[in-house]
């Protein structure tokens, strides 16, 4: 029950925000209005918070984000020092968030607001989520394949993405054998204080600028202002330490789908995403102005590649725009950094590209 009521505050969050519309992720890539930007950057600020709130006061004791390893260093040359090291071992963020960021840029969604659209009803919703799933079968099949080799070997393999509360253990025992900083404050030399504060006021300048660049009124029109949108998604961030004591994220619903094809039965994501589904359907049944303004029309051709790409790299990075953008954020992660950076730099890419 817990998964559902804390996916019910997040699609009623994004579906207050606006943020699910096609339009407003689309607009963002073509940098023709900020508005999805300026609600990331609040709800960024504001989990950030939260989260650090919550650590400081061992309310939560979640672990940063590990890194995302392809073994794809090691594959493309013979020595794996021709290659830096933060690439071997980040290659699966990188390129898992510059999939992410294409895929959003065809589909306008990301795994959480693809949920948000199929509860308000936008159309190409389903198309984008067709795409999602067959993603989810596809990696998932992977993941057995790779689970299966690993036994075999009795070797330790960094893997796609752990679940946050039952594999929380083993990724801290995962990430203390590295050696290596996992938040950019222990790269940076840091305290978590210190960077905090810092981050927070890089985030507020950049959300200033971002300003200049957003279509207010076309923002309130569908929902409430960015920064307050930002702060709804902060909010349903609380919902989740409350409720659950983890964080928010939405891709690994849809490994877990894929997983029932190959006899797999996990359930704690999928009823987390059918209430982010019921909690923005609710909602935009309650609040018939927080319906799409337009339906933009993405082709269902679109629809079906950007939704396999937003989750196969979602995955291929372990999280998505919630669980890395935002959670992972406000962790500190560096993998996290890094795959927001690569989602946002190559969905502007492929937004020019093709817009």
């Amino acid at each position: 029950m817990n998964n559902i009521l804390t996916g019910a505050a997040m699609g009623a969050a994004l579906t207050a925000a606006g943020v699910y519309a096609p339009d407003i992720i689309l607009s963002q890539f073509t940098f023709t209005d900020y508005t999805m930007f300026q609600t990331f950057l609040t709800a960024a600020a504001g989990s950030t918070v939260l989260v650090t709130a919550s650590q400081t006061l061992n309310l939560t004791n979640l672990p940063p984000r590990g890194p995302s390893t392809l073994g794809l260093g090691l594959s493309l040359s013979s020595s794996s020092s021709s290659l830096p090291s933060w690439w071997t071992r980040h290659e699966g963020n990188i390129l898992g968030g510059a999939l992410v960021g294409a895929g959003m840029a065809l589909s306008g969604a990301c795994p959480g607001t693809l949920l948000a659209q199929l509860g308000v009803g936008v159309k190409s919703g389903w198309h984008t989520m067709a795409g999602a799933v067959l993603a989810g079968v596809v990696w998932s099949w992977i993941g057995r394949r790779r689970r299966r080799r690993v036994r075999s070997q009795s070797v330790v393999v960094v893997k796609e993405g752990m679940r946050d509360k039952s594999k929380a253990g083993e990724r801290k025992e995962e990430n203390k054998e590295s050696g290596e900083a996992l938040t950019v404050y222990e790269a940076l030399g840091f305290s978590r204080g210190v960077f905090v504060v810092l981050f927070e006021a890089v985030l507020v300048l950049a959300l200033i600028a971002a300003t200049q660049y957003t279509n207010a009124s076309a923002a309130r029109a569908r929902g409430i202002p960015p920064y307050l949108a930002g702060l709804a998604i902060a909010a349903a961030q609380l919902v989740s330490i409350v409720l659950r004591g983890s964080l928010l994220g939405a891709s690994t619903a849809f490994e877990e789908l894929g997983g029932w094809v190959w006899g797999v039965r996990e359930y704690s994501n999928v009823l987390f995403s059918v209430g982010l589904v019921g909690g923005a359907w609710l909602l935009s049944l309650t609040v018939p102005a927080l319906r799409p303004v337009t339906d933009v029309a993405v082709s269902p051709l679109r629809s079906v590649l950007g939704g396999f790409m937003i989750v196969f790299g979602s995955r291929m990075a372990g999280g998505c725009t919630s669980g890395h953008g935002i959670s992972g954020l406000s962790l500190m992660s560096i993998s996290s950094f890094l795959t927001a950076a690569a989602t946002f730099g190559m969905g502007g890419l492929t937004g020019l590209l093709i817009g």
